[in-house]
């Protein structure tokens, strides 16, 4: 991919977006149960959403079983995802084990309330956790829309990587989302990329992570996080379950931007896949 030095060119949004995250425990390895909970927390959002957003691997959490656990894309759920997104006519978004052409992929899926969507395999695979050696790297960057929002949607260990992340000219976001379990033992780190992405990106930025032990008795503190284009903290949650719903504005997004055009002086790059 190669990346020019044209100048940035500022997209206009129109609307507020909504933007529900639903911060909490999972299941370890069980996909039943993780769906019934889940199902559960969405049924109780009583505020109109336009996007919910549930944690990285939400059905199984981290796990390195994918041979026992992985599922086809159309799979169970995919399906689920389908229906919910259909009754609460919201988007619905967060990762999953997936099967695709013999290959494991920690897949994140963009579910719209008419049944369609997108996918969006994980990056940067988490080398610490082993987890490259049981699933495989994606190779695109996925930005949908969504109400006339821009928004690109990653999963946890790409937060550590800007130049994936970076806010570009050629197919340019509003919003960056970070689903995510992410240990409490390094959330200093998640505390500050976070701020640091919507800063240099001038974007919002929506990170959010689970709570509490997995099966390894590896802790997540949670500490999801809204934050503003100019890296003001709109939200911050940690340690304990929390589903919130936020209204993102347009007009403060506009704002920042004009008063402060830095992504037009962006430097060029290329990234070698």
């Amino acid at each position: 991919m190669s990346y020019g030095l044209n100048t940035y060119t500022k997209i206009k949004v129109k609307n507020n977006l909504t933007v529900t995250t639903i911060q909490t425990s999972l299941h370890w390895e069980n996909i039943d149960a993780n769906l019934s909970m889940l199902g559960q927390k969405m049924l109780g959002i009583k505020e109109k959403t336009d996007l919910i957003v549930l944690p990285e691997m939400f059905s199984t959490g981290f796990t390195m079983n994918a041979a026992m656990l992985a599922e086809q894309t159309k799979g169970k759920t995919v399906r689920w995802m389908a229906e919910m997104a259909g009754h609460m006519n919201a988007v619905i978004t967060g990762s999953i084990v997936v099967e695709d052409q013999n290959r494991f992929y920690n897949r994140l899926i963009w579910m719209r309330p008419d049944g369609s969507f997108e996918t969006y395999d994980k990056r940067h695979l988490f080398g610490l956790g082993k987890e490259d050696d049981t699933y495989s790297a994606g190779t695109q960057k996925l930005i949908v829309e969504l109400n006339g929002w821009k928004i690109c949607p990653m999963i946890c260990y790409d937060l550590r990587f800007p130049v994936w992340a970076r806010n570009l000219k050629d197919n340019p976001y509003d919003l960056y989302l970070i689903v995510a379990n992410w240990p409490e033992r390094r959330s200093l780190h998640w505390k500050t990329l976070l701020p640091a992405r919507a800063v240099e990106n001038q974007s919002y930025v929506v990170g959010l992570n689970r709570v509490g032990n997995d099966g390894n008795e590896i802790y997540h503190s949670g500490d999801s996080m809204v934050i503003a284009p100019d890296g003001t903290v709109l939200y911050q949650k940690s340690h304990d379950e929390d589903i919130h719903s936020l209204e993102l504005s347009g007009e403060t997004l506009e704002f920042v931007r004009r008063a402060f055009p830095f992504l037009k002086d962006q430097d060029g790059f290329e990234i070698q896949i």
